[in-house]
């Protein structure tokens, strides 16, 4: 067995300090580029590589962010934890990612892993979090951001788009364009994104003195999502429109009310959905959507991470970014309007 390079055989093959060894190998500590250009070849030569753990032990920070999300089968997720990943290894950080589901059991066991690796941080993607999970990294140390998530905790920092102010708009977009028989295919109910947006889509149709022809659930999964297209438009009396809870769903709909039941897209029902996903624009859906803001959501929650590791005594922030209407071809529009 060849014994591990240490960090010592590596400074005495540069010239230069143990110290200066690990400042080089340490994210954000100062050395020289001319030290570093030497130590990084050393390291290269002797086939040196940092003990991360081991180095966490000395100093207490693992520079690991614990990153849990529920399902990828929404392509929002694994663009944005791309960028959140992307964005926190810019920082010095290196990101362990787990699966888990929304049931209390699953996520108290992942977290007990995560916690195990000493992590500095986690970041929730389409996760829930218990009070006492919440109170329990509380008292270790180890802050929480949601992503994409808002609770009502006040121990709990979350960044997510603005889904009330999202769902009002496409309210607005489908009364404008003429619609008469609204309907809705929702999100999973104990999610904060489907609450928000059915809110504001809500409120949207109630200042129009107008109410939800019909509502399904298709909980986020594009199977159930096509269940529930059957069941609202398989009938006499149909929808002329319908928000679905995210581009994921809109996808099954659309593709249900074209190639199953014979519907035009837009002339017999408009669809909108909410994400602005790559697939949104492409030819075949032409998806009338809003846009999560991904890109300053990754921002605001890496910052809010950093901040909190670095200020313990940091109050718990809960940010909603507003995201824009994006305008295509699956909805009606209002009456001389050439979008």
């Amino acid at each position: 067995m060849v014994d591990k390079v240490t960090s010592l055989q590596v400074a005495a093959r540069a010239g230069v300090s143990q110290s200066a060894v690990s400042r080089v190998f340490t994210p954000g500590a100062s050395v020289s580029e001319k030290t570093a250009a030497k130590v990084r070849k050393a390291a290269s030569d002797l086939g040196y590589r940092p003990n991360i753990l081991a180095r966490a032990m000395i100093t207490g920070r693992s520079r690991i962010i614990g990153l849990v999300v529920a399902y990828l089968e929404n392509q929002f997720y694994p663009e944005a934890l791309e960028k959140l990943s992307n964005a926190l290894q810019a920082k010095g950080y290196h990101v362990l990612i787990f699966m888990a589901s929304n049931s209390a059991d699953n996520i108290n066991s992942v977290m007990d892993e995560l916690l195990d690796y000493q992590v500095d941080g986690i970041i929730l993607a389409s996760v829930a979090m218990s009070s006492d999970l919440t109170a329990r990294c509380e008292a270790i140390g180890v802050p929480v951001v949601l992503f994409n998530r808002l609770q009502d905790d006040e121990m709990l920092s979350g960044v997510a788009s603005d889904n009330a102010a999202g769902g009002r708009k496409l309210a607005e977009l489908l009364v404008a364009g003429g619609h008469k028989k609204i309907a809705h295919i929702a999100g999973w109910d104990g999610a904060s994104t489907q609450r928000d947006r059915e809110a504001g889509f809500m409120q949207g149709l109630a200042e129009a003195n107008m109410t939800l022809h019909s509502r399904a659930a298709g909980n986020f999964h594009a199977d159930q999502a096509q269940a529930a297209a059957r069941s609202l438009f398989d009938k006499e009396d149909r929808p002329d429109a319908v928000f679905v809870a995210n581009d994921h769903m809109a996808f099954a709909v659309m593709d249900v009310l074209r190639y199953e039941l014979g519907l035009r897209i837009p002339d017999d029902v408009s669809v909108v959905g909410y994400d602005d996903v790559t697939i949104s624009a492409w030819p075949s859906y032409n998806l009338t959507t809003v846009r999560q803001p991904a890109n300053r959501m990754v921002e605001e929650t890496v910052k809010m991470m950093l901040s909190r590791i670095e200020s313990p005594t940091t109050p718990a922030r809960k940010v909603a970014i507003d995201g824009p209407l994006v305008v295509r071809g699956s909805a009606r529009l209002p009456p001389g309007d050439k979008k």
